[in-house]
C-alpha cells in the first residue's frame, strides 16, 4: 500500500492517559514505530507536543472519544495538523483491542492516507456552539419543568390546563401566585383572569375547585422558582450569543429571510455549520454531514430504503422545528411539504423540508445573498402535466368522469 506521510502519529485518548504512536523513517530504510504514554494534564499535553515536534511529526490523528479529545486537540492544533476521526471508521482488528494497538493502528491508517478528518470549527464558532447547545438544554429543561407543573396541578385536581391555553401566561401566573400565598377559593382565583380568558369564567370556577394543599403549594413553589431561574439563564445565554454574533449580524439577517427560520434557528445554523462553506464542496456534502439526507443501502443492484445517518442532533432539532414552522406558511417550502406528505408521510416531509432549508442556508452563506421566495404554486407551475394527472386521478377515484378542455378552446 502506498505511503502518503513520512512522519505521523496516532493517539488513543482516555480520561487519564493518552497513548501515542509515532511512525518515522528507520535508519535502515524501513519504518520505525515509537510508542509512549502521557497523562492528560496540561503539563503532560505540552510535553506530548514537544515530543511530537522533536520527532518531526507533521500530522496526527485521534478518535473523537467523548469530550476527552478536546483538551488534546486544543493543545496541539496550533503547532500540528490534527485529524479528529470517527471511531466507527477506524475499528481495529478483532481480538487486538488495547490502547497501544489502537494508537498504532490509527498511525498506520494515517500513514497511508486512509483517514478522513471530522469537521472541527474554529475557536470562535466552538464558543458559539457551546452557548447555543447549553441554551437549548436549558430550554428543554424548562419544558420538562412545565410538564412537572401540569402533573402537580392535575394531582391536586386543578384542571387549569383544560381551560387556559397557557398555564404560565399572565392569568395563569397570577392564579399560581395567589395559590402560593394561600388563596384556594375558586371564585377568587377565577377573578384573576385577564383578556379573553374572562369569557370562560364558569369553566374556570369549575376547573379551579380542587384539593390544593400545603404539599402541592411547596412543589409548585419550587417549580415556579426553577422556571424563573431557567428563564433568566436562557435570556442571559441569548444575550451572550447575540454579542458573539454581532460581527456576523448580516448573515443572521439573511438566514432569517428563509421561511420558518427565526433568530434562534439562524444562530444554531451558524454555530453548528460555521461560516466557511469551503469546508463543504457542495450543499449535498453539508446535508450529508448534518445527517439530513437518506443514507445509501444498495445490494445486488437493488436500492433499499435507508434512514438518515447520524449527524448533529442540535442542528437536526433546529432544522426540524424550522421545517414544521415553514409547513404552516404559504410558501414554496410549505408546498414541498404537502407534495411529499401525500405519498411519504408527515415525518419524511418534515425532514425533506429541513434538508431544503439547510441547502438554502448553505447558498445564502456561501454566496452572500438573500432568499428569493418562489411562491406556493411554484411546483404546480413547474410540473403542470403531473399536477393535471394527479387531479384527474383523484376525481376518478371519487367516481367522476373527467373531460379536459383548454380554456382557449372553451372561449
Amino acid at each position: 500500500m502506498e505511503r502518503v506521510l513520512e512522519r505521523c502519529c496516532g493517539l488513543d485518548v482516555g480520561q487519564k492517559t493518552v497513548a501515542a504512536c509515532v511512525r518515522i523513517p528507520a535508519p535502515n530504510g524501513g519504518r520505525e514505530q515509537i510508542i509512549r504514554t502521557f497523562g492528560t494534564m496540561t503539563a503532560d499535553l505540552l510535553a506530548l507536543r514537544d515530543w511530537l515536534l522533536a520527532h518531526g511529526v507533521t500530522q496526527l490523528a485521534m478518535e473523537s472519544t467523548g469530550v476527552y479529545w478536546k483538551p488534546i486537540y486544543y493543545a496541539l492544533e496550533d503547532e500540528l495538523t490534527v485529524l479528529l476521526v470517527n471511531a466507527r471508521h477506524v475499528k481495529n482488528v478483532p481480538g487486538r483491542k488495547t490502547d497501544v494497538s489502537d494508537c498504532a493502528w490509527i498511525a498506520q491508517l494515517l500513514e497511508h492516507g486512509l483517514l478522513r478528518a471530522s469537521f472541527v470549527p474554529p475557536a470562535p464558532i466552538r464558543e458559539l456552539r457551546d452557548l447555543t447547545r447549553y441554551r437549548k438544554s436549558q430550554i428543554q429543561e424548562r419544558a420538562r419543568e412545565v410538564n412537572r407543573l401540569h402533573k402537580v396541578l392535575e394531582d391536586a385536581g386543578m384542571k387549569l390546563a383544560a381551560v387556559a391555553s397557557d398555564v404560565l401566561g399572565v392569568s395563569g401566573r397570577a392564579m399560581l401566585e395567589a395559590l402560593l400565598h394561600g388563596t384556594t377559593d375558586a371564585e377568587t382565583l377565577a377573578e384573576l383572569s385577564r383578556g379573553r380568558l374572562r369569557k370562560k369564567l364558569p369553566q374556570l370556577r369549575q376547573a379551579l375547585n380542587s384539593r390544593f394543599g400545603a404539599h402541592h403549594r411547596f412543589l409548585v413553589g419550587r417549580i415556579i422558582a426553577h422556571l424563573d431561574y431557567l428563564d433568566e439563564s436562557i435570556a442571559e445565554c441569548s444575550q451572550q450569543v447575540e454579542l458573539l454574533l454581532r460581527p456576523f449580524a448580516s448573515v443572521v439577517e439573511r438566514l432569517k429571510t428563509i421561511p420558518g427560520v427565526k433568530q434562534r434557528t439562524a444562530e444554531v445554523i451558524i454555530a453548528e455549520c460555521g461560516l466557511d462553506m469551503r469546508r463543504f464542496p457542495t450543499p449535498a456534502h453539508l446535508a450529508s454531514w448534518a445527517g439530513m439526507c437518506p443514507g445509501n443501502n444498495e445490494s445486488a443492484g437493488k436500492r433499499k430504503s435507508a434512514k438518515t445517518r447520524q449527524g448533529s442532533k442540535w442542528l437536526r432539532i433546529a432544522l426540524i422545528e424550522a421545517a414544521q414552522a415553514a409547513a404552516r406558511t404559504d410558501t414554496a417550502l410549505s408546498a414541498r411539504h404537502r407534495r411529499i406528505m401525500r405519498h411519504r408521510g408527515y415525518q419524511r416531509a418534515v425532514v425533506a423540508v429541513g434538508h431544503e432549508i439547510l441547502v438554502i442556508a448553505y447558498c445564502l452563506i456561501a454566496r452572500a445573498t438573500t432568499y428569493q421566495e418562489l411562491g406556493s404554486t411554484y411546483f404546480d407551475r413547474r410540473y403542470t402535466e403531473r399536477t393535471i394527472r394527479r387531479c384527474v386521478r383523484t376525481l376518478e377515484q371519487l367516481g367522476h368522469q373527467v373531460t379536459l378542455q383548454p380554456m382557449a378552446a372553451v372561449a
